[in-house]
C-alpha cells in the first residue's frame, strides 16, 4: 500500500491530495446540500460537475484500495468541505480557462477523427481521443459572417440582423458600415464582466466602423474582448490576386463595361462634332472622355485597391500591416497566441483563436507546400493541424492543460464551388450533401465539434445528439459563473450535461436552418423515438444538372429562379439517411403528415419570437464607403509595416 495514499504533485512540485488537485483543476466548489453531508454520499451530489470529478477520484481510489469504505468517504468529505471557499476567494482558482479554436471553411470530412484516412490531422484527432466528439454539430448559417455572429451571441443571425435579403450573404468590405450591432451581447462581454481576460486572435469579419474610419463601433474590443490581433475582415482569394475571386473579377468586368460604353459615347460625340452631324459643344465630349479614362484606370487598379482596403492586420485599434505579408502571417498568429497564454496563465482567460485557414487563397508556409495528398488545400489543412499542435504544446509548457476547456470547430462546411479545372481548392464534407452557402443541406452546416477538458470530460466519448455552435454561448457563460441574458431570446443550450454524460438527450427539439433571412429547412429531434427528421422547404438548383453544387457561381443562391420551393416539403430521416439521399413520401413514410404538421407548427412558434431589426448585410450597410476605410496613412496611401514578425 502506498505510503502517501492518493497524492499527486501539483504544478509547483508539492504532493497534495489528488482529490484537491482534481477539484482545483476542474474549478468547481459547489456547496453540498445538508442531506448529502449527512449521508456521507460523496459521489451522490446532484451537480453534474461534481459527479464527473467524483467518479474520477472514486475509480482511482478503487484501483489503490478496492471498494471505498464509509470512513474513507467521510474523510474525503471533510477534505472537500475544507476546500469550499468564501465568497471573497480568488475567482481564478474556481473556473476553467476557455480556449476556442475555429477553422474557416473546413469540411467535416477533412479530419481524421471524422473519417478521413488520407489527410493527416493528428493534433485535432488527439483532442477527440482525449475529449468528447459531437457528430451532429450544426452551424447556424452556412457562410462566415452570419455563422460567427450566431456563435458569439448564441442567437440565430436573423435575430441580430446579421443577414441579407438581397444576396449580400457576408460583409463585402472592411470599409462598410454594417456589423454586429452594439446592443448584442457576446459571451466575451459576459466573461469579461466576470473577471476573465478575453482575447481574439485571427479573423473577425463582423464589421468595423459605423460613421468614421476610427469609431470602431463593431470592433472586437467593443464586443467584450480585451485584446485583438488579426484581420478585421477576412482572407480572400483577392488578397493574392487569385483567379478564384470574391469581387475583383466582377468589379473589373463592370468597370470595363462602363468604360466601353463611355468611350463609345465620347467617340460618337467627337465624330458627330467634327462632321457637324451632332450639334453639341465640346463640354460633354471632354467629360465623357474623362470618365472613360477614370473607369479604365479603375479597372486596372481595383485589384490593388482591394488588397490594401481589406487585407490588413490590426493590433487592438492600430493597423500593424497594410497590406499583409502572407508568409509571415501564420508565425505571427502563433506568436500572438503564445504571448496571450503566457501573460494570462494565472487566469481565468477566454481566448478565441479564429484561424485564417482553410479559406482561399490557402496561404501556406513553404515547409508544408506539396506535403499532403490533396494539393494546396490539403497542405493548408495539415498546416492548420500543426498550428493546433503548437497551441497545445504551449498549454502544456505553461501548465494550463488540465485547467483549460478546449473547443474545436469550423464556422460552416467546406466550399464545393472553389474549383479551377479539375483542381479542388475547397473542403470535403464527407457523406453529407451540399456545402458552404447552402442553407439547408447537411454539408453546408454540419461541422466538427470537439471538447476537451482533462479529468472532467470523459475521454473518447461520442455524442450523436443534435447540437449547435450557438450552444457554446450558454455553456461557457455558465461555466464562468455568469448568467445567460434574460432580456432576449437565446437559442443555444447548455452542453455540459450532454458532454459529461449525465444527460442522454440534447435540449434542442428543433433547429432552424436559414439561408440569408429565408428559412430553408428545419430539423426535429423526436427524442422518444430516437429519430431526427429534416424538412426542406427550399433547396438550391444545382448547376449543371445532376451536379452536387452550384458550379459557375461563388455560392448557391437563397432565393429567385435558381431555388426550388417544395410543396409538399422534402422529408428525410437523418437517423437512417444522414446523406439525405432518400426523400420520404406519404406512401413510404406512415407518419409523413404528422411529422410535417409538427415541424410546421414549430416553425410558426419560432417565427412568432422574431422581431424586426435592421439588416446589417443589405445594400446600405454593405457597400464600400471611402470615409470608413481604415488606413494607416493618408488615404488612399494605405501602406505600413509597424511590427517586425518572427524570422
Amino acid at each position: 500500500m502506498p505510503s502517501k495514499p492518493f497524492t499527486r504533485k501539483n504544478e509547483s512540485g508539492w504532493s497534495v491530495p489528488a482529490f484537491q488537485l482534481l477539484i482545483q483543476e476542474a474549478g468547481w466548489f459547489p456547496q453540498p446540500r445538508q442531506e448529502e453531508v449527512r449521508s456521507g454520499g460523496l459521489c451522490d451530489f446532484s451537480q453534474t460537475q461534481y459527479v464527473a470529478a467524483c467518479e474520477v477520484v472514486k475509480r482511482q481510489q478503487e484501483e489503490l484500495y478496492g471498494t471505498p469504505s464509509l470512513s474513507w468517504l467521510a474523510g474525503m468529505l471533510s477534505v472537500l468541505l475544507g476546500l469550499v471557499p468564501s465568497a471573497s476567494s480568488n475567482i481564478s482558482t474556481s473556473r476553467p480557462n476557455i480556449l476556442l479554436l475555429m477553422a474557416d471553411d473546413l469540411g467535416i470530412g477533412d479530419i481524421g477523427c471524422y473519417g478521413n484516412t488520407t489527410m493527416r490531422t493528428p493534433n485535432i484527432d488527439r483532442l477527440a481521443e482525449d475529449g468528447v466528439k459531437l457528430t451532429q454539430h450544426i452551424s447556424a448559417a452556412s457562410l462566415c459572417t452570419p455563422s460567427r455572429a450566431a456563435f458569439l451571441t448564441g442567437r440565430y443571425p436573423v435575430r441580430s440582423g446579421m443577414v441579407s435579403s438581397i444576396g449580400y450573404r457576408v460583409l463585402q468590405w472592411t470599409g462598410a458600415s454594417g456589423g454586429l450591432p452594439t446592443n448584442e451581447t457576446t459571451f466575451a462581454k459576459i466573461l469579461k464582466e466576470k473577471g476573465y481576460a478575453t482575447g481574439l486572435i485571427g479573423k473577425w469579419h463582423l464589421g468595423l466602423n459605423c460613421e468614421s474610419a476610427s469609431d470602431h463601433c463593431h470592433h472586437p474590443l467593443h464586443h467584450g474582448f480585451d485584446h485583438f490581433y488579426g484581420m478585421p475582415f477576412s482572407l480572400m482569394g483577392d488578397c493574392a490576386h487569385w483567379e478564384l475571386s470574391e469581387k475583383r473579377v466582377n468589379l473589373e468586368q463592370k468597370l470595363n463595361f462602363l468604360f466601353q460604353v463611355l468611350a463609345s459615347v465620347a467617340l460618337t460625340l467627337v465624330a458627330g462634332k467634327l462632321t457637324h452631324l451632332i450639334p453639341v459643344s465640346w463640354t460633354p465630349v471632354i467629360w465623357s472622355a474623362l470618365w472613360a479614362v477614370l473607369l479604365l484606370a479603375g479597372s486596372y487598379f481595383v485589384g490593388a485597391l482591394i488588397v490594401h482596403a481589406d487585407c490588413l492586420l490590426m493590433r487592438n485599434h492600430t493597423i500593424t500591416e497594410q497590406p499583409m505579408r502572407f508568409q509571415k502571417t501564420t508565425p505571427l498568429i502563433l506568436q500572438e497566441v503564445a504571448s496571450f497564454l503566457k501573460r494570462s496563465k494565472h487566469g481565468p482567460f477566454l481566448l478565441f483563436v479564429s484561424f485564417l485557414h482553410v479559406h482561399i487563397p490557402l496561404i501556406t508556409m513553404k515547409n508544408f507546400v506539396g506535403k499532403s495528398l490533396h494539393g494546396l488545400y490539403g497542405d493548408n489543412v495539415e498546416e492548420m493541424d500543426w498550428m493546433v499542435g503548437q497551441i497545445l504544446d504551449t498549454l502544456d509548457m505553461e501548465g494550463l492543460t488540465n485547467s483549460t476547456l478546449i473547443y474545436f470547430t469550423s464556422d460552416h462546411g467546406g466550399s464545393l464551388e472553389n474549383q479551377l479545372g479539375h483542381t479542388q481548392y475547397g473542403g470535403w464534407n464527407g457523406i453529407y450533401k451540399g456545402g458552404k452557402g447552402m442553407g439547408g443541406w447537411e454539408g453546408g452546416i454540419r461541422v466538427p465539434g470537439i471538447f476537451r477538458w482533462p479529468g472532467v470530460l470523459p475521454a473518447g466519448r461520442v455524442v450523436g445528439e443534435p447540437t449547435s455552435l450557438m450552444d457554446v454561448f450558454p455553456t461557457v457563460v455558465q461555466l464562468a459563473g455568469g448568467e445567460v441574458p434574460q432580456d432576449r431570446v437565446i437559442d443555444g443550450q447548455d452542453l455540459l450535461p450532454l458532454l459529461l454524460g449525465t444527460a442522454q438527450h440534447s435540449d434542442h427539439e428543433f433547429l432552424m436552418h436559414y439561408c440569408e433571412g429565408f428559412l430553408h429547412a428545419a430539423r426535429w429531434h423526436q427524442r422518444d423515438k430516437g429519430t431526427t427528421w429534416k424538412v426542406h422547404f427550399v433547396t438550391p438548383v444545382f448547376q449543371p444538372e445532376g451536379a452536387g453544387a452550384c458550379y459557375g457561381r461563388k455560392v448557391c443562391p437563397c432565393f429567385g429562379e435558381k431555388v426550388l420551393h417544395h410543396d409538399p416539403p422534402l422529408l428525410f430521416d437523418l437517423s437512417r439517411d444522414p446523406s439525405e439521399t432518400h426523400v420520404l413520401t406519404p406512401a413510404s413514410e406512415p407518419v409523413f403528415y404528422q411529422v410535417m404538421e409538427r415541424v410546421q407548427r414549430a416553425v410558426r412558434e419560432h417565427q412568432r419570437t422574431l422581431s424586426p431589426v435592421p439588416l446589417q448585410l443589405d445594400r446600405l450597410g454593405n457597400i464600400w464607403r471611402p470615409w470608413l476605410q481604415p488606413c494607416c496613412g493618408p488615404f488612399p496611401l494605405c501602406w505600413c509595416l509597424r511590427e517586425d514578425g518572427p524570422q
